[in-house]
């Protein structure tokens, strides 16, 4: 397997948190499981292959030009094929800065992005398709990114609000800190869990635990501490609230994902 992650360039830095780049290394089929990340992102598929993606009891082939909304439980997949992916994650809150919907209406979605985008993005994909040099995809990419910017230029200033909002969220949780944070911008506290979904795709407090989980999650790959002081660590009250907040949004124990994991969670689903 090949994975490498980009780093955007300076001019979508504030937007874009990374692109990334992976091609499995087999034709070798087989299932994993993406987790809760806080983000989304879009994938462009340029190997043969293709995914697969459960929803209820029946697995979907996925679109060539995949647009992830937030994830909020375990999501089943599968790979057919020899795949490549080329795809780029957006921050909690920046993927708002490039949709004129609300982006909530793609939670536990995975949808054709052309169809979001329009025609200039399919010529886009053709264009990737067409070149070799995975640099000279990226530079396609930001491009296209820096024109579509100006589509919601109204609403810039409320983006970049929540995305404060994020960065305090990070540091410390609490209803008193909303509360706080409400009373400081002088709006209720109702309305800025309206505007943190309308532009994140989740109410705060939500954040906050996939935030939390993705900062265990990390610990327990990590594996170097025993699973009280992951608790401890991520900021659990304890170790039982720990393990039913994992297993929620993993499906599993931290003991049976960790005797488990594969590289390819990180991938679709990074903190």
């Amino acid at each position: 397997m090949v994975f490498k992650e980009i780093l955007p360039g300076q001019r979508l830095q504030p937007y874009i948190k990374c692109f990334y780049f992976y091609e499995s290394d087999s034709d070798r089929s087989y299932d994993d499981i993406v987790f809760p990340s806080g983000t989304m992102e879009v994938i462009f598929n340029l190997g043969a292959g293709n995914w697969k993606s459960k929803k209820e009891d029946t697995f979907y082939t996925t679109p060539p030009v995949e647009l992830w909304g937030q994830i909020t439980k375990p999501l089943a997949i599968q790979s057919v094929g020899r795949n490549i992916m080329l795809g780029f994650r957006f921050y909690p809150h920046s993927a708002a800065y490039f949709f004129e919907e609300s982006v909530s209406e793609f939670n536990n979605e995975i949808v054709d992005a052309r169809h979001v985008f329009g025609p200039k993005l399919q010529t886009l994909y053709s264009r990737l398709l067409e070149t070799p040099d995975l640099n000279a995809k990226v530079a396609m990419i930001e491009d296209y990114l820096w024109i579509r910017l100006s589509v919601t230029e109204k609403k810039h200033s409320k983006i970049k609000f929540i995305g404060d909002i994020i960065g305090n969220l990070k540091k410390s949780y609490s209803d008193d800190n909303i509360l706080s944070i409400s009373n400081r911008h002088n709006i209720s506290s109702r309305h800025l869990n309206t505007l943190f979904s309308q532009y994140t795709g989740i109410p705060p407090k939500l954040f906050y635990k996939i935030n939390r989980f993705q900062h265990s999650l990390n610990l327990v790959n990590a594996a170097e501490e025993k699973l009280t002081n992951v608790a401890y660590s991520a900021g659990y009250f304890d170790q039982a609230h720990f393990i039913k907040e994992f297993k929620l949004f993993t499906g599993l124990t931290p003991n049976a994902f960790a005797a488990q994991a594969s590289p390819i969670n990180q991938v679709l689903a990074g903190s």
